[in-house]
């Protein structure tokens, strides 16, 4: 396996991350998946589960089933340049998905998203409107943004919250809350799922999921057209990346759709 640090712009904010390639001896160019994480919905935690290896070791996975994999961090996350925005990330994930179509090694007719939480509503707006995405999936993904806000937010604003984790880093950010709020109804899996047809479609989710009840899955797996899946993995909650039952139906899904 091959891994490269790669960074690429969007909006003239650097956006890091990881490019992950099966060995030298197999048969590029490879089909792609691009990672997108999830909303922080917290600091980050001082002590990690030390057998957590986050997203790394997804996408270390599915590169050895022989894809070319990226994860990135968007903009006001780790490493990447300013602030959280949920219609900037729109732009970054768009930013992703032309770093990838430039590479050697990538096969162009096979690159798919695999989102979670807030990276799969990302995810499933930017397919319906990108012709270069060859399939989706979205794990935890929420339906709209408007019946989450509390879960967020805990009781405060939402803007204080997300400066409190130090992922908007800008004390003159956002130029305007109205705005920047409103990009959250802008960004709406719900109105955009129907959209991402004749693309396959894997809507997955934890019947236990606390953050993004089940009934978002069902919700956007009406809405959306043929091909169109839904698994619901029992007793996982939101985080799914780290259920291995999760991961296997993903990698197998993946497989069968990007050959």
């Amino acid at each position: 396996m091959i891994t490269r640090v790669v960074a690429f712009a969007a909006d003239e904010i650097k956006i890091s991350g990881q490019l992950y390639l099966p060995d030298e001896g197999g048969e590029s160019p490879y089909p792609a998946v691009c990672i997108c994480h999830g909303i922080p919905h917290g600091a980050p935690d001082a002590n990690p589960d030390p057998g957590d290896g986050g997203y790394p070791a997804l996408a270390e996975r599915i590169c050895r089933e022989g894809f070319a994999v990226l994860i990135f961090r968007f903009r006001g996350v780790g490493d990447s340049g300013g602030n959280f925005d949920i219609l900037g990330w729109t732009r970054d994930l768009r930013a992703a998905v032309d770093y990838l179509w430039m590479l050697p090694e990538v096969d162009r007719s096979h690159l798919a998203l695999l989102g979670f939480s807030g990276g799969a509503a990302v995810s499933v707006c930017v397919a319906a409107q990108e012709g270069r995405v060859s399939s989706v999936a979205a794990c935890a993904c929420p339906a709209e943004f408007d019946s989450l806000k509390d879960a967020f937010t805990e009781g405060e604003s939402i803007i204080k919250h997300f400066r409190g984790i130090g992922i908007i880093r800008d004390r003159d950010f956002p130029y305007s809350d109205e705005e920047w709020l409103d990009n959250f109804s802008l960004v709406n899996p719900i109105k955009y799922v129907s959209g991402i047809a004749p693309k396959p479609l894997l809507l997955m989710h934890g019947s236990q999921d606390k953050v993004v009840d089940v009934s978002h899955a069902y919700r956007l797996y009406a809405q959306a057209n043929e091909p169109k899946e839904v698994v619901v993995i029992e007793e996982a909650g939101h985080r799914l990346r780290r259920d291995e039952q999760a991961i296997a139906v993903i990698i197998n899904w993946l497989k069968a759709r990007n050959r």
